[in-house]
């Protein structure tokens, strides 16, 4: 014969409140695992960037998603090549800040789909609506024609990146003002491949 006191079921009870707190405290660990592996995954190898706008057709279109490589590139233009498509930022372009005080602020800086045309020491320059790079005609990937107006000749700087959409009409990008050359701090990565929609995946290039 069993008998159950009141301390026994007390017991229990405190054991079962136990057990619920620590598989939700294991639940929240868990969460917050998997957020601090995708934020090194993101920050320091890959990332999914969404194709916003028509600076970039025929080659990519409206809300494709891409994947983007952080490690495709080492210091300065180590692994870079002209005609590669990048994700870069531009200066002063932020989709948020949230400050955090001394200083310190959380900012989501807004992301460019481009096609790097120019490396630093190269010469750039726009005429009659074709671009030239050292000298020698570079043709629009896609054959959208040009933007009708000129830039310049210009040689890069020992830090400074020419980027150009290659819907030359709509994109806007280094030729602007507001632009210009970008440092390479502001290259993000290299896209590599679309992965989104699935009847569209393809290597990008």
């Amino acid at each position: 014969m069993t008998v159950t006191t009141g301390v026994n079921k007390k017991t229990k009870k405190e054991k079962k409140k136990k057990t619920v707190l620590q598989e939700i405290v294991g639940f929240v660990f868990d969460l917050l695992v998997v957020f601090a592996l995708f934020m090194v995954i993101t920050t320091f190898v890959a990332e999914p960037v969404w194709v916003k706008g028509t600076s970039m057709t025929n080659t990519l279109q409206n809300n494709e998603l891409l994947l983007v490589s952080k490690r495709a590139y080492g210091e300065g233009t180590k692994g870079m090549e002209r005609g590669d498509i990048v994700i870069c930022r531009y200066p002063g372009r932020t989709d948020f800040a949230i400050p955090l005080g001394a200083n310190l602020s959380i900012t989501r800086h807004t992301a460019f789909v481009k096609r790097l045309v120019a490396l630093p020491g190269d010469t750039i320059e726009f005429s009659g609506g074709n671009m030239y790079v050292n000298g020698e005609l570079v043709p629009n990937p896609e054959k959208m024609g040009s933007i009708p107006y000129d830039y310049p000749l210009r040689q890069l700087g020992a830090n400074e990146y020419f980027v150009v959409g290659d819907n030359r009409r709509t994109s806007h990008d280094s030729r602007a003002s507001d632009v210009g050359p970008i440092s390479r701090d502001m290259i993000v990565g290299k896209a590599v491949r679309v992965i989104f929609p699935f009847s569209a995946w393809r290597k990008v290039q």
